[in-house]
């Protein structure tokens, strides 16, 4: 897959992995309880820890804590080996991503040159900022079921596409993450 794909793929998972945690000041939307990302827990440590990529290490961390509440959410499936959820994404793709990732932080470039869009996101929190920002990807129409959101319809042929599907299913906010998923053929 082409680095384009791949950055705007890790773009929409940093954005949701920044905006689902729980313990910031102020907190976001809940997800879960971490606070990687906030100046005086996350981002104090990892400035100590890690001088030169601590901005990427909090946001890698944050997306760690995604990836795990999205894997919790899958297991409540019976077929949780056929999703495709916004952090699963496949093997190939997710191994990819992680390489990406580690590629970017490798080479010191702060995430506001490689993702401005990002940046611009993460500068205020507000649950409407958040709720617009969502609006700006392409709509999905799903099926709420016991372990998510189904997207209906055709999943896209391209990786990036299926993540703004995805990000999209978002929407309305839930006090819970809601899992957004397609269901590949068994």
């Amino acid at each position: 897959m082409d680095l384009a794909q791949l950055d705007k793929i890790l773009e929409l998972q940093l954005a949701v992995a920044w905006a689902g945690e729980a313990s910031t000041d102020p907190p976001r939307l809940r997800w879960w309880r971490t606070a990687m990302n906030d100046e005086f827990q996350g981002e104090d440590l990892f400035r100590r820890l890690a001088p030169k990529t601590w901005r990427w290490a909090a946001l890698e961390s944050a997306r760690q804590a995604a990836k795990r509440v999205d894997d919790r959410h899958r297991r409540a499936a019976d077929d949780a080996d056929h999703l495709l959820s916004l952090f699963r994404l496949g093997f190939e793709i997710d191994e990819q991503l992680d390489d990406r990732l580690r590629q970017l932080k490798q080479s010191e470039v702060p995430p506001s040159e490689v993702f401005p869009d990002l940046t611009e996101l993460m500068s205020e929190w507000s649950p409407d900022r958040f709720g617009t920002w969502l609006a700006t990807h392409t709509e999905s129409k799903f099926t709420a079921t016991a372990t998510g959101r189904r997207l209906q319809g055709e999943k896209p042929t391209q990786p990036s596409e299926v993540a703004e599907k995805l990000v999209a299913a978002l929407r309305p906010l839930a006090d819970e993450y809601p899992l957004p998923y397609f269901r590949t053929a068994r």
